[in-house]
């Protein structure tokens, strides 16, 4: 064990003890940054009804695709800093902090403007129908503004978590929601400000979270940062975009994968007795409520990719496969609790997020039951593309990440329709989950096997 190790918990310290220290605040922080949007449409739906939840659906991929940029830098940059720890360079690791926040600031002011100039066209293309066009322009003209403090909070919040500080990376999360959550009453019921009111609160609650995780530029324990570490390099950059392009190519595909939905919702609900409003409703939050679950599952994954990348580097392989099959244990845990609230519970969910007759709810169940019924074993698709992305192998983990949404899901959601109608979209995505599953096993295996073989060359 060499001095780096010595002098790092993450190199010796029991794993369930380090996956719970790293995994609890990173699931909180997670939870919490999913929780902007289902807040704004409980309240939304309360306040507004299902159109209002209909226009923050269709809002919804902007966000995503704002994840999907904060995920290329943040987890990219957390990837090389917690490998470059483990080999013992503290300067390569300052470098990937200093240029990380320098592509968050350029990349989040350019997708600002981006969204301002092309939002019709975009909420257009995300399925605004004509009477949720108002809404989701009002909604979203205001919440673009949040997408620089978006990405560079959730992107500290990565770097603090690498560099061993789990809880102040999810209090940088946690103040905003809390302060989100007072906002969206006070703006939607008391000063009747509907959508506007809830946009508003979304920003304010970033603002705070985004001073907070500024804030950690100056607390880093393991680097020093200087000037220099700053300009941006453009061999440093790309490695930061290959290591977190297996994350953020899955933000894309789930991006596309709300696109698609969005349109064939409201494309086959026309045909239907539930109109083109009520499908678009409901798969909203359908999929917003999966997205909780999801959230949990991506803490978990964040929190154990610290660990993963410094034993990685340290050469520590029965470390790396250790807190592996511990954190999909966690995971299966997580997700047949997921499983049993969908399947038994789905009418309760659905309530929370405003009134509608009963042929939205009755929609809304069916939708919830049968599209997330292999959702017991999504979650480890989504670990392992990340666990190739800690040590080091971007292009198994992009591979990985692509499997269920594009090779899979996007394909079958504009097939089976033809066939099947609505409900060849609802029986997608568990055939999608399936297909995933099977992949993912055949490729960590592979991935296992050839770490031993390293393990036993080291003897």
């Amino acid at each position: 064990m060499n001095d780096t190790n010595e002098n790092n918990p993450l190199g010796y310290e029991k794993l369930s003890v380090l996956l719970k220290r790293f995994a609890i605040p990173s699931i909180i922080a997670m939870v919490v940054s999913s929780l902007y949007n289902i807040v704004d449409q409980i309240f939304i739906g309360q306040g507004v009804g299902y159109l209002g939840n209909a226009a923050t659906n269709v809002a919804f991929p902007l966000t995503t695709i704002c994840l999907a940029i904060t995920l290329l830098i943040s987890i990219g940059s957390a990837s090389r800093f917690s490998l470059s720890l483990g080999e013992g360079d503290a300067d390569r690791a300052a470098q990937a902090v200093g240029n990380a926040l320098a592509m968050m600031v350029l990349f989040g002011i350019l997708y600002t403007l981006c969204i301002e100039i092309f939002l019709v066209p975009l909420l257009n293309a995300f399925g605004a129908t004509q009477d949720v066009l108002p809404y989701a322009i009002e909604y979203t003209r205001i919440t673009a503004v949040g997408m620089p403090l978006l990405i560079i909070t959730n992107g500290m919040s990565n770097l603090a978590r690498a560099d061993g500080s789990p809880n102040y990376s999810m209090m940088c999360m946690l103040i905003g929601a809390i302060i989100n959550t007072i906002l969206d009453p006070l703006f939607i019921f008391k000063f009747h400000m509907g959508v506007r009111g809830a946009a508003f609160a979304t920003v304010i609650g970033q603002f705070f979270s985004f001073l907070m995780a500024l804030y950690y530029v100056k607390k880093f324990t393991h680097i020093r940062l200087k000037k220099q570490h700053f300009i941006l390099k453009p061999q440093v950059c790309l490695n930061i975009a290959s290591l977190g392009m297996s994350n953020c190519l899955n933000q894309v595909a789930i991006t596309f994968v709300q696109i698609v939905m969005n349109n064939s919702m409201t494309y086959y609900g026309a045909k239907t007795i539930y109109g083109s409003e009520i499908p678009l409703a409901a798969s909203g939050i359908v999929m917003k409520t999966n997205g909780i679950l999801l959230s949990v599952i991506i803490g978990l994954s964040q929190g154990s990719q610290p660990i993963i990348g410094f034993n990685y580097g340290a050469k520590q392989y029965d470390r790396v496969r250790g807190i592996y099959r511990l954190a999909i244990s966690c995971n299966l845990v997580v997700s047949a609790i997921g499983f049993v609230l969908f399947q038994f519970f789905p009418k309760q969910i659905i309530a929370l997020f405003g009134t509608g007759d009963e042929l939205y709810f009755t929609f809304a169940v069916r939708f919830m039951r049968i599209f997330l019924f292999m959702v017991i074993v999504n979650g480890v698709q989504l670990l392992s593309s990340n666990f190739f992305a800690a040590i080091g192998k971007p292009l198994k983990g992009m591979l990985l990440s692509l499997t269920r949404q594009v090779f899979f899901l996007i394909p079958l959601l504009l097939i089976l329709p033809m066939f099947f109608g609505m409900d060849g979209i609802l029986f997608s995505a568990p055939i999608a989950d399936t297909a995933a599953f099977l992949t993912t096993v055949i490729l960590i295996r592979k991935e296992m096997n050839l770490m031993r073989e390293q393990e036993l060359a080291l003897k």
